[in-house]
């Protein structure tokens, strides 16, 4: 999101995107793999009025972007009432100077989806992100209600709500060990619902002590979804449906830097912000130590610029194994994402990804089509 500041006042990352815990970590659905559950606070309401005023006013101040972007989080995010997002676009409007524009991202489980939410949704032009993991039984073997009841159906009805109001909708599909066999169902499922923007997440369940859980996807698994589905996608939807880590595949053709923050070379560009106005590095590392400051008495900016921050997204890189430095698609992942970095290589050294094997067949896979592409630019360029 980029803003003409003075150059000692820009944020460290020049794309940066808060993932707003907006309702802290509550939450009507217990998805047997969330990460974020155990980092609510308990009697939690959400952001209070007057920090949610600060916060509107410190993120557009520090936007640099003609679109100011926000990114509502949970828990979920809808618990904070239609009409706390109705107080939320109007403290969007009162402070966006003129000439600009706020675009909102809600990511959601569905549940609470009524006519009212997609009607607000439709006016204001949010894009909706819905969490569903595939066919009902690839969904239902995780993603379940605090009563342990299955939500498929509902999330299903809430598509087909937000579809009648004409809402933008990317699907997120979380990769587990209950789906990751069934790339082909998966894919075809969404192709049925006419899903047109979609991202594949990968789970790498991290347990207490520190082990990997058994609802993770294997490396191997990873490495086959992405293969089995890219071919699906090459054949039959290039244009038609976007598939984020393959959109993302495809900028290295162009020379375009990665947007994705996984296969950055340097992270930091997606901190969290939870419902005390409290700053972390990353929504997977809401720790003590990873704690930038609190909106009440510093600037995003002023966070976004800390030491501590340029540390964390620096580390990324400076931490790779030797393995990784070798690697002939390094420059395809950058070593993915830190939280994922659980093995160690064959001569001992730690910090190898848990998905290394998967996104490097993928990369090595998707190296012809990326060329191919590479090959068109070229001579459209020379044209």
């Amino acid at each position: 999101m980029r803003r003409g500041t003075p150059p000692h006042t820009m944020p460290y990352m020049d794309n940066f995107q808060v993932l707003v815990k907006i309702a802290g970590g509550n939450c009507n659905m217990r998805c047997r793999y969330c990460y974020y559950l155990p980092y609510g606070i308990p009697g939690e309401t959400g952001l209070p009025d007057d920090l949610l005023e600060i916060y509107i006013r410190r993120h557009i101040e520090a936007s640099r972007d003609q679109t100011i972007g926000f990114s509502w989080h949970g828990g979920e995010p809808a618990l904070y009432g239609l009409d706390g997002f109705r107080k939320i676009v109007s403290l969007q409007k009162k402070y966006c100077p003129p000439g600009r524009r706020v675009l909102n991202g809600i990511q959601t489980n569905g549940l609470l989806l009524d006519d009212k939410w997609c009607e607000f949704f439709a006016g204001e032009q949010f894009i909706v992100g819905l969490s569903l993991d595939g066919t009902e039984r690839c969904h239902d073997c995780y993603r379940l209600t605090a009563a342990g009841e299955p939500t498929h159906r509902r999330v299903l009805e809430s598509l087909a709500r937000l579809k009648k109001y004409g809402v933008t909708v990317e699907c997120l599909c979380v990769v587990h060990a209950g789906n990751a066999q069934e790339p082909k169902e998966v894919y075809e499922f969404f192709r049925s619902l006419d899903i047109r923007w979609l991202t594949f997440l990968p789970l790498v369940e991290i347990m207490p002590d520190g082990t990997v859980g058994e609802r993770t996807v294997s490396g191997e698994d990873w490495g086959e979804f992405l293969c089995t589905i890219f071919d699906m996608w090459r054949d039959r939807d290039v244009g038609v449906i976007q598939i984020q880590l393959f959109e993302e595949t495809a900028r290295a053709a162009f020379g375009v830097e990665k947007a994705h923050c996984v296969l950055r070379k340097t992270c930091g560009g997606v901190p969290t912000l939870d419902s005390r106005g409290n700053l972390y590095s990353c929504d997977h590392f809401v720790r003590p130590e990873y704690l930038l400051g609190n909106i009440r008495t510093s600037t995003l900016t002023e966070m976004l610029n800390s030491a501590g921050q340029k540390n964390f997204g620096q580390a990324k890189f400076q931490r790779l194994p030797v393995k990784c430095r070798n690697c002939p698609v390094l420059d395809m992942c950058n070593g993915g994402c830190p939280k994922d970095r659980v093995l160690l290589s064959e001569d001992g050294e730690p910090g190898v990804n848990w998905l290394c094997s998967g996104f490097r067949r993928f990369f090595l896979h998707a190296r012809p089509f990326v060329q191919a592409l590479a090959e068109l630019h070229r001579q459209h360029e020379c044209t």
